[in-house]
Formats: structure tokens, C-alpha cells, sequence
């Protein structure tokens, strides 16, 4: 089973669908043949590489949303990842262009680390404040992952995956995505939005049935069997 996942580093119901989905499939007894491969998308792709000002002046002054809602908003966000164990700092968050850390991303993938490193640099974004469009910390948090430094900034200073990124942007829009997460399964089922974890499972349960579906044998009426009135 193969399972395509478009999502923003600067998108938080992103982090905790991801947490949610994880879940799901640790319980998923088929698990072992799932393959996961993570795709990108950008929610503002006019963002400067670095906002002069905070999370809630962006979504105040760029998105049009009042502050006391940006809190409110934060609040629920806070409310439903703490379940999965996502601890958001919101006030800390340093507002930029993901288009960096996307490369970033695929660098990670391109050497079997897409998952690890996606789950760190949403970390790094949403709990501990640091600008995921800087180099340095990139260096820092590939290091991390056993990614030679000089590959990361190589690849940050060309345009190294920049088309893989695009590639990936252009298929989300041709099948149709427009807001992130979205899951999709052998791209048969698609699930849009941080679902609840038993939605997930359900969702892989049903997609793995019908991909492998039984297949009764040939048998004799004579077979004995047990039902409801008896054996």
C-alpha cells in the first residue's frame, strides 16, 4: 500500500494530522507494508524567506484574521495536539517561505530520511521557535539526522529540488488539493484534513480489504461447519 501525504512545514493542523495518522497506522496490523512517501505544498508561496514580524501579526495583517481569533483558533489547535503529544508555541514561531525547508525535505527523502526529517522540522517550527528557512539550522537538524553538512549546503545554496518541489505542488493542484493535509492511498482514496485517528484506520483498513480481497476456494457442500442454530 502506498500512501502519498501533501502537507506545509508552516501548517500546524499538518503536525497533528501527521501525529494522528501515525497513530492509526502503528495499530494497522498490515503496517509493515505500507510505504509513506511525503509531498509538498505551499499555503502563502509569497512569503519573503523571512516575515518581519510575528505569527499573529501574519495571519492578522496578511490573512485578514482578527487577533482574538488567531487565539481562539490557537487554543483549539492547542487543545487537540496535545493528545498526540505536539506542544505548540505559537508566540515563538518565526514566520518565513517554506520553499527551503521543502528542499530541505527532499534532500532528507532523497537519502531515506523523509520521514524523520519531516517530523523534525515541523518540531523545530512549531515547538521550538527556530526559522526553518535558515541554513544554519537546516545544517543543524539534518546533522541531527546523519546528513552531511556540506550536502545541505550545497543544496541550499543551488537550486538543487527545487523542481521536485514544484513537481509536487503541480500534482497536489491537478488532483485537485487545495488545502493541506491531504492523504492519499494508492491514489484511490483521498482524506482531506487532520482526521480523527480511528477515521484513519478505518480508511486503511478498507483500502487494504479491497486491495486484497479473499478469495473463497472451490469447496465441498460436505464441509462440516458451526453457525448460529448449531454444529
Amino acid at each position: 500500500m502506498h500512501i502519498e501525504i501533501w502537507s506545509d512545514v508552516k501548517c500546524p493542523w499538518c503536525f497533528v494530522g501527521k501525529r494522528r495518522f501515525e497513530k492509526a497506522l502503528a495499530e494497522f496490523p498490515h503496517r509493515d507494508s505500507v510505504e509513506v512517501t511525503w509531498k509538498s505544498f505551499q499555503l502563502d508561496p509569497t512569503l519573503p524567506e523571512h516575515y518581519d514580524g510575528t505569527e499573529q501579526q501574519y495571519l492578522s495583517e496578511r490573512k485578514g484574521i482578527a487577533p482574538e481569533q488567531v487565539r481562539q483558533m490557537w487554543n483549539q489547535l492547542t487543545t487537540s495536539a496535545a493528545d498526540v503529544g505536539v506542544n505548540f508555541d505559537f508566540d515563538s514561531v518565526v514566520v518565513g517561505n517554506s520553499f527551503p525547508a521543502h528542499r530541505f525535505l527532499h534532500l532528507a527523502k532523497s537519502l531515506g530520511h523523509g520521514n524523520e526529517a519531516k517530523e523534525a522540522i515541523l518540531s523545530a517550527h512549531f515547538e521550538q521557535g527556530l526559522n526553518t528557512s535558515d541554513t544554519d539550522v537546516l545544517v543543524k537538524l539534518g546533522n541531527d539526522l546523519g546528513i552531511d553538512e556540506q550536502s545541505v549546503r550545497d543544496t541550499m545554496a543551488g537550486d538543487r529540488f527545487a523542481d521536485d518541489v514544484r513537481r509536487d505542488i503541480s500534482e497536489a493542484q491537478t488532483l485537485g488539493v487545495s488545502g493541506v493535509p491531504f492523504f492519499v492511498i494508492d491514489r484511490k482514496y483521498g482524506i482531506s484534513g487532520a482526521q480523527p485517528v480511528e477515521l484513519f484506520r478505518q480508511a486503511l483498513d478498507q483500502a487494504w480489504q479491497e486491495a486484497h480481497p479473499l478469495i473463497p476456494v472451490s469447496t465441498s457442500p460436505d464441509g462440516e461447519v458451526c453457525g448460529p442454530d448449531g454444529c
